[in-house]
């Protein structure tokens, strides 16, 4: 907006609308699909160019927001949508990320037939780092002269190969995600065996999924850190894991961190170095239990 160039945000929670309007963003509180976009079109016009940022997973009814997508979008205009990759979430075993805020799990191969069957046409892809493993898809209405990029192709090859159109591929899932519970369970006891305590890093959603999962209570895992003040001095949902900010790893020293956010491990391990002893071990459990 600060460039001239008009925006409207869409956004049905409260909490998320008043933060966007504090930075000078207008926004419409409501669900996008069909009705809100033929409405936006009438007060407002259609859109040279919608960004959906990791919505598109978490919509319930995904094809009439396919739908309301191709209405609201002008003519040469550009719909850019970025979601976790289905293929990664596999292959990297991150069930943790199966939970109910998501609604979708997407393939390249399944957004290119929702967005076909609502008259938009997928015409490049990037492949992203975020969230374990990211796509970012490109569409146009399917009259639009643009010509799809190559790489849309090369993706939706290597899904193949991955076999993510066979029923196969998804039943091995349910083994490989009660492995990484066994073994988290089988090291935290062992920890706890050996008079030892664990502290965790990161009272992010995809952590909550795991210690609940694996059935974790605070007498495996002493207390969770993470940096936001709105979480801090809470629990964790349904392990009631105690939850304060890093500062704690310096109070209350643990013999090890596990980090519940192993998408940016790196990061928490880089940022926590210096709470903690030279000896303190920093340890993942998806894809897989390891010491970082």
């Amino acid at each position: 907006m600060s460039r001239g160039i008009p925006c409207l945000g869409i956004e049905p929670t409260s909490g998320t609308a008043a933060a966007a309007r504090e930075l000078g963003i207008p926004v419409v509180e409501e669900f996008f699909g069909v009705d809100l976009a033929h409405e936006l079109v009438k007060r407002e016009g259609k859109a040279d160019l919608i960004i959906g940022n990791n919505v598109f997973a978490h919509v319930p009814d995904i094809n009439d927001f396919a739908q309301g997508l191709m209405v609201l979008l002008e003519s040469g205009g550009t719909v850019t949508l970025e979601f976790p990759h289905l293929m990664r979430l596999l292959e990297c075993n991150q069930f943790d990320t199966v939970y109910h805020e998501h609604f979708s799990y997407l393939s390249l191969g399944a957004v290119n037939r929702i967005l076909a069957a609502a008259e938009l046409r997928l015409f490049d892809v990037e492949e992203l780092s975020t969230h374990g493993g990211s796509l970012r898809v490109f569409a146009c209405h399917h009259s639009d002269p643009r010509s799809v990029k190559p790489e849309v192709e090369r993706v939706l090859t290597r899904e193949r190969q991955a076999g993510l159109e066979k029923l196969s591929t998804y039943q091995g899932f349910q083994q490989r995600a009660d492995s990484v519970k066994n073994d988290l369970l089988d090291y935290l006891i062992s920890q706890k065996r050996e008079g030892k305590t664990v502290a965790a890093y990161g009272a992010a959603a995809k952590g909550n999924t795991l210690l609940n999962y694996a059935g974790i209570k605070p007498d495996l895992i002493k207390y969770v850190c993470d940096g936001a003040a709105s979480k801090q001095g809470k629990f964790m949902p349904g392990s009631h894991i105690p939850i304060h900010p890093p500062s704690m790893l310096q109070q209350d020293v643990p013999d090890a961190v596990l980090i519940l956010p192993w998408n940016i491990a790196d990061e928490i391990k880089a940022n926590t170095k210096g709470r903690v002893p030279d000896d303190c071990s920093f340890v993942t459990a998806v894809p897989r239990l390891r010491t970082l």
